[in-house]
């Protein structure tokens, strides 16, 4: 007796029952109460603060192959050490000294860029998979969402040793996706202040007041490795703390936008991984907003 074929849908449920940890938290069932109680507190958490984490989101063994290949395309991560200012702009000289597209500061850390991932990368199956974006799309409450077009920013591991420090900046997406893959001894805890600005109003005056110190609106988190985290970048300041002492902070993070065309300016290509391709250049006037990138 030769048992019935299997569909390609349970197989692709079967393959990242492997990477997510779907018994708990049944993502692929948009109709289980399960799933349904859990996007209701992703949308209360992102309403209330702009971030929302579910622990345990990515079983420990596929953490674990993560984490290995991260390491085994290490040697091949764009390291940038350069200054920036919050929307990755160059100096308007024309401003104010105290204005926040006037402040600089010193990043350090890498990108294993997307367009190099493996084949069998859990982290590009995890991207790929349609049930994920859908529900990402039902946790922030925009439908459509889509993969990001972007080549090397769609799905890429970011990662920082001991000394680096990513400052203060806004996210030139929508909102963003992270899935912690290993943490550091020392240092690299994710700090964000909500709701900074909006479409209608950059707040200047606000960023500045966080730039120069002001943490009453500060928020902080440390995640574990495997927890998923949902943030809306695009409107949140945020920055990674300095990295101290042995372990690194590899976060992946599998990004989706609202508009498909749209893709990183050059100037944020070059800056993050390391050079802009033809696409960069032939969508830059393409953008979801007219915010400050």
């Amino acid at each position: 007796m030769t048992s019935a074929p299997v569909s390609t849908t349970e197989q692709s449920i079967r393959s990242l029952a492997c990477i997510i940890d779907l018994e708990r938290y049944p993502i692929h069932q948009p109709d289980n109460p399960r799933t349904q109680a859990l996007v209701a507190q992703c949308r209360a958490q992102l309403d209330e603060t702009g971030c929302s984490v579910v622990p345990d989101f990515i079983r420990p063994e596929a953490v674990a192959r993560m984490r290995a290949e991260a390491y085994r395309l290490r040697e091949r991560t764009f390291w940038s050490k350069q200054s920036h200012n919050p929307y990755m702009t160059a100096e308007d000289l024309s401003l104010p000294e105290t204005h926040p597209k006037r402040f600089f500061e010193r990043r350090t850390s890498g990108f294993i860029n997307s367009d190099i991932l493996e084949t069998d990368s859990d982290l590009r199956a995890l991207y790929d998979w349609d049930a994920m974006t859908r529900f990402v799309g039902a946790c922030v409450g925009v439908w459509p969402i889509y993969q990001w077009a972007d080549p090397l920013a769609r799905c890429p591991y970011a990662i920082m040793e001991d000394g680096h420090y990513f400052p203060w900046h806004f996210d030139g997406n929508e909102f963003t996706i992270s899935v912690s893959v290993e943490q550091p001894e020392q240092g690299g805890e994710f700090e964000y202040v909500p709701n900074m600005r909006s479409v209608e109003d950059e707040s200047f005056e606000g960023v500045r007041r966080v730039l120069d110190g002001d943490r009453s609106r500060v928020h902080r988190l440390i995640w574990e490795p495997g927890a998923l985290q949902l943030f809306k970048g695009r409107y949140s300041l945020h920055r990674v703390t300095r990295v101290e002492g042995k372990g690194a902070w590899i976060t992946a993070l599998p990004t989706y936008v609202l508009d498909p065309e749209t893709v990183n300016r050059p100037e944020r290509a070059k800056q993050f991984y390391g050079y802009a391709m033809p696409i960069h250049y032939e969508r830059e006037t393409t953008r979801p907003d007219r915010l400050t990138d």
